[in-house]
């Protein structure tokens, strides 16, 4: 990326966008699919280079979408996906990343990521994990929807030390992982990747954003959500949207500061948590 403060680095050093694309309900109607591919696509040109998919998001609607979105354009691409708990074992997770990487139409998934966790030992995902690095078919893996108990339990797990991002529910309404797993994965040099960083829309009416986002002539509340979501520096986010006109949005909220001020009032409006939460999930 041309600024720094438009990437974030990995464990391994290696950088990727700080703003991405998520596609959560994408590729479901037909008849929005020329509008969600060129959006897509669009963001590709914009910068936001990091799509992030799964195989649960329409049963692979979403993958088949964004393997055509993609076509011709892979190698611009940090692609991300994820394998459902159920299909978590050693020998599932494979088959599962095989199919996915058909709906992609592509040979490899730059991160894979375990939706949530389920029944599966966390130590027979890991070497599926491994496996698929070493055939070149994953680049790197993490976790989805893990809690401060879930991280710690992956860290003492044999190769566990290898994940490199945990990627959670967080938003302005959704602020518990600031009290003790934004710190863990801090700590140990994890970025947390933010799904549903403006609530799929529902907080867009709260008067606290319009009042922020009038202070920044041109600017809308949903701009206002994504850049207090981006304003950590060890945080991505990955809104969804099948609108060009919505990605050029978010993309212009990648350049937005807010003051101090600014982030007093949201804190006041959207209080940070004071003990613990249990990790929230939609």
């Amino acid at each position: 990326m041309a600024e720094a403060h438009h990437s974030i680095k990995l464990p391994s050093g290696e950088a990727i966008p700080k703003l991405g694309q998520g596609t959560w309900y994408l590729g479901e109607d037909p008849n929005k699919r020329d509008n969600e591919i060129a959006a897509l696509r669009l963001g590709l040109d914009l910068g936001l280079t990091l799509i992030d998919t799964a195989e649960m998001y329409g049963d692979g609607a979403a993958e088949r979408l964004v393997g055509e979105a993609i076509d011709g354009r892979r190698e611009e691409v940090f692609l991300v996906s994820k394998v459902l708990p159920q299909h978590a074992t050693r020998k599932g997770t494979l088959s599962a990343c095989e199919r996915s990487l058909k709906r992609l139409a592509t040979d490899r998934i730059d991160l894979y990521l375990l939706h949530w966790r389920g029944q599966v030992p966390i130590a027979e995902t890991i070497e599926a994990f491994e496996i698929l690095m070493a055939a070149g078919r994953i680049r790197h893996w993490g976790v989805s929807n893990f809690d401060v108990n879930d991280m710690e339990d992956l860290a003492a797990t044999r190769g566990g030390d290898a994940v490199v991002t945990d990627q959670v529910l967080y938003n302005l309404t959704r602020r518990g992982i600031e009290f003790d797993l934004l710190p863990w994965c801090r700590k140990f040099g994890l970025p947390i990747m933010a799904y549903s960083p403006i609530e799929q829309g529902r907080l867009l009416n709260h008067p606290g954003l319009r009042e922020t986002a009038d202070r920044h002539p041109g600017t809308t509340q949903a701009q206002v959500a994504l850049a207090w979501v981006l304003r950590l520096d060890n945080v991505c986010a990955i809104p969804r949207t099948g609108s060009p006109v919505h990605v050029r949005e978010n993309r212009a909220a990648l350049d937005l500061r807010l003051t101090a001020q600014d982030l007093a009032d949201l804190d006041r409006w959207f209080p940070p948590p004071i003990s613990k939460k249990p990790l929230e999930m939609i």
